[in-house]
């Protein structure tokens, strides 16, 4: 799990996503430095079923972000983006979380893999607060949300994103006037990949309709379909 950055307390909602991906006999191994995680996810690509990314790194190119650059500015590098992407296309599951689609700087390899990114020109959130989730028709037939009804999440609601043709929503909100997709899964070559853009806080994390929804997620990662390894 790929954790760490600042603007949020990801010690909490990691050691809450941890404990979610637990339930579902998923030990996560926390790397809050990403340079560490992906060199040991490069070095050991056999070691992992699953990679996790609930973290905020990025270059933090505008001038409202120059005081968090000494300690918290990333820059993807080619080896580490091959890393991920090999990583799932032969097979693993990739879970992105909440802040993941900032992550990396909108990469085009990130993009294509999770789904969708965050655009600085124009996407955007509401204060935190209660938001409907709303469940499409995809997702009432979708291993991850079948037979979850509508349910109310005090979150973040990311929107106006930079989306991939094929995106396919299973839950969706609604904020200035337009529905966005919060929660997708896809296969990208022969792994599985979940981008979930809940969970601001340990408390949305652990919300318990999308509780229930990560530890299936976690499931559906590991299944021996997409990552020819026993499911949990």
């Amino acid at each position: 799990m790929i954790s760490g950055g600042p603007l949020h307390d990801f010690d909490a909602t990691s050691a809450a996503l941890a404990d979610l991906l637990a339930d579902a006999a998923v030990e996560s191994t926390v790397f809050d430095d990403p340079h560490e995680a992906l060199v040991a996810l490069a070095q050991h690509p056999d070691s992992w079923d699953l990679v996790t990314v609930n973290g905020l790194h990025w270059q933090m190119g505008s001038e409202r972000h120059a005081h968090l650059r000494d300690r918290w500015a990333f820059t993807l590098t080619d080896s580490e983006a091959e890393a991920i992407g090999r990583h799932v296309r032969t097979g693993g599951g990739l879970l992105a979380s909440h802040t993941a689609a900032i992550c990396f700087d909108g990469d085009p390899r990130w993009a294509a893999t999770i789904g969708a990114t965050w655009n600085w020109d124009r996407s955007s959130h509401p204060p935190q607060g209660p938001a409907l989730i709303s469940v499409t028709a995809a997702g009432r037939i979708h291993p991850l949300t079948a037979g979850v009804a509508d349910f109310t999440i005090v979150d973040e609601i990311y929107g106006f994103l930079d989306q991939e043709p094929d995106l396919d929503a299973l839950l969706t909100s609604t904020h200035g006037g337009t529905v966005h997709p919060v929660l997708w899964a896809r296969t990208v070559g022969r792994g599985r990949v979940v981008t979930d853009l809940l969970g601001h806080d340990a408390a949305a994390m652990t919300q318990p309709d999308h509780g229930e929804i990560l530890r299936r997620a976690a499931h559906w990662l590991t299944a021996p379909d997409a990552a020819g390894h026993p499911s949990p």
